[in-house]
């Protein structure tokens, strides 16, 4: 069936009561979630934006532990508005994705500023907070404010796109299928109608071996009836990076790390590293080496066997790490500051910064 066709779908019996087969779904079969308000309760936007911006390319299971942690620390939008984004910064190591970190500070620094410390409540409002962009509004604005609006996630995606076996690839196929998942909410619970989608696709109508015979929609899925539902949502070939390649520095002094802050803008904006070189696309070592910070007492530099490797979005990325002490009393290059091994676990690294100290300190 083509994309058109599944499009011009919209007018059976059957499918006029999806959304009412998907809420008796849902009212049975529910996750229970750290951010999801209970059955009956009004959801709290501040949790519900909190675990939204986390939970963008992250999964549930990963999210969890962040989220108890941060709303332990800051209970609501103001006592987060009031941290420092160093705090933040802090609490969010580990997770991934730093420019989310920034802008929940700032998203928060404005709620408290500029509303009160109170949500805006329609998608428009919500739209113009840092950070928030058309799915996190309409999701917010859905699950937080039963705004009659359907957010589409990736498990959203695949369960609409089965649903209608919507032969477009992504992302060419979105404005489709938010048209075709718009056709799955019901005249009122646009919050539960968005949360069955997203658990049904999170449970039921997984990427690989979907349990289509406990699907509430399983009667008139077109994919299903084809009997190629695995092979939806279409895709276009990814591309992939080039291999960029640097050198990092862990110097010691005595207990202590050498280390500095990234610029604010950018990959890892913010966030605690070691000394390094730029990541280019075939450097040479000879010409990352050369890009070690200037300290008195270092005249050479030990090459750890091996190197660290990570794969961030766009580009995979090789380090070699160089090891060097220094006596104690030695100052920091400007811009540098010294901070105590054994508490290294409270500063702000990106998981490739734990690698390479891992790696240098042979932890």
């Amino acid at each position: 069936m083509s994309s058109r066709a599944a499009a011009k779908i919209k007018s059976t019996d059957q499918q006029a009561d999806r959304p009412a087969r998907l809420l008796a779904w849902y009212d049975r079969h529910r996750r229970t979630l750290p951010w999801r308000a209970v059955a009956g309760e009004r959801a709290d936007p501040y949790r519900v934006w909190l675990s939204e911006i986390m939970l963008q390319q992250t999964t549930v299971r990963a999210v969890g532990p962040y989220f108890e942690k941060f709303v332990s620390r800051w209970p609501d939008v103001t006592a987060l508005g009031r941290a420092s984004l160093d705090d933040v910064l802090r609490m969010w190591a580990g997770l991934g994705y730093y420019s989310r970190a920034r802008n929940l500070h700032a998203c928060a620094v404005a709620v408290m500023g500029d509303h009160g410390g109170v949500f805006p409540d329609t998608e428009e409002g919500l739209r113009a907070l840092p950070g928030i962009g058309p799915y996190t509004a309409a999701a917010i604005a859905a699950i937080a404010f039963d705004r009659r609006t359907m957010p589409v996630d990736g498990n959203i995606e695949r369960v609409v796109s089965r649903l209608y076996a919507i032969e477009e690839a992504l992302p060419q196929a979105k404005p489709l299928i938010k048209e075709m998942a718009a056709t799955l909410l019901g005249p009122s619970r646009a919050g539960d109608s968005a949360q069955a989608l997203m658990d049904l696709g999170a449970t039921i109508c997984t990427p690989k071996k979907p349990a289509c015979a406990l699907c509430p929609l399983n009667d008139d899925c077109a994919a299903r009836t084809r009997g190629d539902q695995e092979t939806f949502p279409r895709k276009a070939p990814k591309k992939s990076g080039i291999l960029r390649r640097g050198a990092a520095f862990v110097v010691t002094r005595g207990g202590e790390l050498l280390v500095r802050s990234r610029a604010e803008k950018g990959l890892l904006g913010g966030m605690t590293e070691v000394p390094g070189s730029q990541w280019l696309a075939e450097q040479e070592d000879a010409a990352a080496l050369a890009q070690a910070p200037d300290l008195k007492g270092v005249t050479r530099w030990h090459r750890k066997a091996g190197v660290v490797t990570h794969v961030f979005t766009h580009f995979p990325l090789e380090l070699v790490v160089y090891t060097a002490s220094v006596p104690p009393r030695s100052r920091a290059p400007d811009g540098m500051r010294w901070v105590p091994v054994a508490t290294l676990d409270g500063e702000a690294f990106p998981n490739v910064m734990r690698k390479v100290i891992a790696h240098g300190l042979d932890l």
